[in-house]
């Protein structure tokens, strides 16, 4: 099984090597490894050129967004199996792909949707998000698994389409809601942390952030036809604070 990662990245120096790193450390070795760089203007097209024996492609030209980045990404792979591994993050651990290779083997289905963690600068874990108690339903009240911890069987983008590119912060959860509820694709929880996130991030960074993503939220659900309650999705911090002091 080919397990296909994109990197997507814009003036990444900072943090890219490590996430290359990361990918170079992994025991799977049918891995190709895609880098989507947007032109960048400091050293990490430098950085890239100096992993030629883990970079498996990797293009540098200017793009519209993130995700006609990650679109680019998709196009170019070649994989059966596809995931996300954010230019400043990382994998969990060396064992990732391995753990996602043998489970997607052994089941029958078109994604797997497992956990990351969050830390800060300094590498220390601030939070855990699991995929353990999510279901499908749960994109209808503003909820999806976290991104780099869903991997793909390649195809599915063939058949369903890639992300949009008119949704600024939410063409991510507009595909997991077209392919998971629109088109119901079979899924399992793989209990498998995939990622290791630096805290921060294009949706998570403010109030108007959070006003434009539940916005955008709806917008995905109704362009799939799918029924939801806008108070729901604009109250689900609320929702997500409650959880925790449940724990």
């Amino acid at each position: 099984m080919k397990i296909s990662i994109i990197t997507v990245c814009y003036n990444s120096a900072g943090t890219i090597e490590k996430t290359i790193q990361s990918v170079a450390a992994q025991t799977y070795k049918n891995i190709e490894y895609i880098v989507v760089d947007g032109n960048s203007k400091d050293d990490t097209v430098a950085i890239i050129k100096n992993y030629d024996t883990v970079i498996t492609k990797w293009i540098s030209e200017p793009d519209k967004s993130l995700y006609d980045a990650m679109n680019k990404g998709v196009e170019m792979a070649t994989g059966d199996v596809m995931g996300i591994l954010n230019s400043d993050d990382t994998f969990f651990n060396n064992t990732v792909l391995a753990d996602i290779a043998k489970f997607h083997s052994e089941n029958k289905i078109d994604a797997s949707v497992g956990n990351i963690v969050q830390h800060n600068e300094e590498g220390k874990i601030i939070r855990t998000y699991s995929a353990a108690k999510w279901h499908p339903s749960k994109l209808k009240i503003g909820f999806m698994p976290a991104h780099p911890a869903i991997f793909f069987k390649r195809e599915l983008f063939k058949k369903f389409g890639n992300y949009p590119l008119d949704l600024i912060i939410g063409a991510d959860y507009e595909l997991i809601t077209r392919f998971f509820l629109k088109n119901k694709i079979t899924w399992k929880y793989s209990g498998i942390t995939t990622t290791a996130m630096l805290v921060g991030g294009l949706s998570s960074s403010g109030f108007k952030s959070y006003q434009l993503i539940s916005k955008e939220i709806g917008e995905a659900l109704e362009r799939n036809n799918i029924k939801y309650n806008s108070l729901m999705i604009h109250l689900r911090g609320f929702w997500k604070l409650l959880g925790l002091f449940k724990r």
